[in-house]
C-alpha cells in the first residue's frame, strides 16, 4: 500500500524534470510534439508529493501507444487511459518501488493539455493560492497518511475551483 507523502518544495525538482524531459525526448524523438513539467513539483514553493508529473503531447494517440515498449525500457508502466478519456498514462517507480514519475500523454488539441498547463501557470503566478493549496495537501496527508483516495477526494473541490479560475485567467490573457 502506498502512503501519502507530501513534502516541502525541493528546488532540485526543476533539474529532475529537465533530466526526465531529455531522456524522453531522446527516446521518443519526433513522436513527441511537446513535453511540459506539470503538477505540484513544477510550481516553485509548492508542497508536493515527491513525484514528477510530465505532460507529453503527440500528434495522435497511436504515437503514444507505439511507444509502450520504449517507455518500458526506461521503467515506465503503461496504464492506458486510467480514468481520463483521450489520455495515455504511464508511471515509473524507482528500484525501491517508490513512485517517482507520472507521464500523461495527450494528442494535440486535447482540452486536458490546456487545463493542466493553465493550472500550473496560475499557481506559479499566484503564490498565495499555491501556498493555500500546499497547506491543504499537507493537512490532508496528515489526516489520511494511508488513504490515497481520501487524500485525493479532500483536494477535489479546491482543485476544481482553481482549475476554473485558471482557465478564466488564461482566457483573459489571450
Amino acid at each position: 500500500m502506498r502512503t501519502v507523502q507530501v513534502v516541502a518544495h525541493d528546488p532540485t525538482w526543476a533539474d529532475a524534470h529537465a533530466r526526465a524531459a531529455e531522456e524522453l525526448h531522446t527516446l521518443l524523438g519526433p513522436r513527441l510534439v511537446a513535453l511540459h513539467a506539470i503538477g505540484s513539483t513544477a510550481v516553485p514553493g509548492l508542497a508536493a508529493k515527491p513525484i514528477l508529473d510530465l505532460l507529453g503531447v503527440v500528434a495522435d494517440l497511436a504515437d503514444a501507444d507505439a511507444c509502450n515498449a520504449a517507455l518500458a525500457s526506461l521503467g515506465y508502466e503503461a496504464m492506458g487511459e486510467y480514468g481520463i478519456s483521450g489520455r495515455r498514462y504511464f508511471r515509473r517507480d524507482n528500484a525501491q518501488g517508490e513512485r517517482t514519475h507520472h507521464l500523461h500523454v495527450f494528442a494535440e488539441g486535447s482540452p486536458h493539455i490546456r487545463r493542466h498547463l493553465a493550472f500550473r501557470d496560475y499557481l506559479r503566478a499566484h503564490p498565495g493560492i499555491a501556498l493555500d493549496y500546499g497547506r491543504l495537501k499537507l493537512r490532508l496527508a496528515s489526516l489520511h497518511p494511508s488513504d490515497m483516495p481520501a487524500y485525493i477526494a479532500g483536494k477535489d473541490s479546491f482543485v476544481r475551483t482553481i482549475e476554473a479560475q485558471a482557465l478564466a485567467w488564461v482566457n483573459a490573457l489571450a
